[in-house]
């Protein structure tokens, strides 16, 4: 599949903001389809190229396997091949990963993220090259690089070069490890994998030199004009822009929601419900946010102007974010 128009197709699918499947629970601990639905609907109307199902994301430690079938079929159902659905896996062994790659296939995903079982390093590169490689004998594959987090940098890139020249159906990775090694990843193998930085917007920046297709984008969801102030602020190769953006929204968000209790999660589903998106709620064990607690986190958005679309609070202008030309200091006033 080298150079393949296939594989090219996907970097162009994967090019830009992503969103990822935030699993909704109504107060009894049921899958809420229609906030999911809505959910969506506000990702794909406000630019996300796809929608991706993951391990952490989507809430994956707390469904049974029979629930993230049910889940990746409705999610399907909701996309309707208007922009790419990526599927997941569980942490699960090879005959099932195998299984839910043909299953995801046979409902119309176009992708497979695929999470490998690695407790305490006990894969090899080879067995893991396996794991990867039956799951892309059905269904184009995502690696979720995150569980290299925990091994050596030598034997990362041992695995990822493997992948890359040996297995087709490896298209793409998602990275989560940063740093300096998923700048070797990019290095290796941007010419032909699409590759997308989750987390914050800063590890979009940090691998853009080294190259990079897409991001997932909290933004999208949440304040969807700003979001396209950084998506085009990054194709115009205005990282002036797209720095201020990171400093004045995405790095006081998430020092804020991962300073809350229940972590980030918490407060990601917290905004879910001040967006009219769903509800507060996760399921036992996992806390949901108080009224307090949503109150202070209402505060705190609108104090950073982070959700006015949503609230109609404010008046939303573009007019806030001041560029540096060749007369003027530069201010960023966003």
């Amino acid at each position: 599949m080298k150079g393949s128009a296939v594989s090219i197709n996907y970097k162009e699918e994967l090019t830009g903001p992503c969103v990822s499947v935030k699993t909704p629970f109504d107060k009894n601990g049921d899958l809420d389809y229609n906030a999911l639905s809505l959910q969506i609907e506000r990702g794909i109307e406000s630019g996300a190229g796809a929608v991706v199902l993951t391990y952490g994301d989507s809430l994956f430690t707390l469904l049974t396997e029979r629930e993230i079938a049910e889940l990746t079929k409705k999610c399907v159902e909701i996309v309707n091949k208007r922009v790419m659905l990526v599927a997941a896996t569980g942490i699960w062994a090879i005959g099932q990963t195998k299984e839910f790659a043909e299953y995801s296939a046979t409902i119309g995903a176009d992708m497979l993220m695929v999470m490998p079982p690695d407790w305490e390093g006990s894969g090899t590169v080879d067995s893991l090259v396996q794991h990867f490689g039956v799951a892309g004998q059905h269904i184009p594959v995502m690696v979720a690089d995150n569980f290299l987090i925990r091994r050596s940098q030598a034997f990362a890139l041992q695995l990822i070069q493997k992948l890359y020249e040996d297995v087709p159906g490896v298209v793409a990775l998602k990275d989560d490890v940063t740093g300096s090694l998923v700048q070797h990843i990019c290095l290796m193998t941007h010419d032909r994998w699409a590759l997308i930085a989750g987390g914050q917007k800063q590890n979009h920046i940090n691998m853009l030199p080294y190259g990079v297709d897409g991001y997932f984008s909290l933004m999208t969801t949440f304040n969807p004009e700003v979001a396209k102030v950084y998506s085009d602020a990054v194709r115009d190769n205005r990282l002036d822009i797209a720095i201020a953006i990171v400093k004045n929204y995405d790095m006081p968000l998430f020092d804020y929601l991962l300073n809350l209790e229940g972590g980030f999660d918490a407060g990601i589903h917290g905004m879910l419900e001040l967006a009219g998106l769903g509800k507060r709620y996760r399921r036992a064990p996992y806390y949901s946010l108080n009224n307090k607690q949503m109150e202070q986190l209402e505060d705190f958005l609108m104090s950073i102007r982070y959700m006015e679309e949503q609230k109609k609070h404010q008046d939303v202008r573009l007019g806030h974010i001041k560029i540096k030309n060749d007369n003027e200091e530069n201010k960023q006033g966003i």
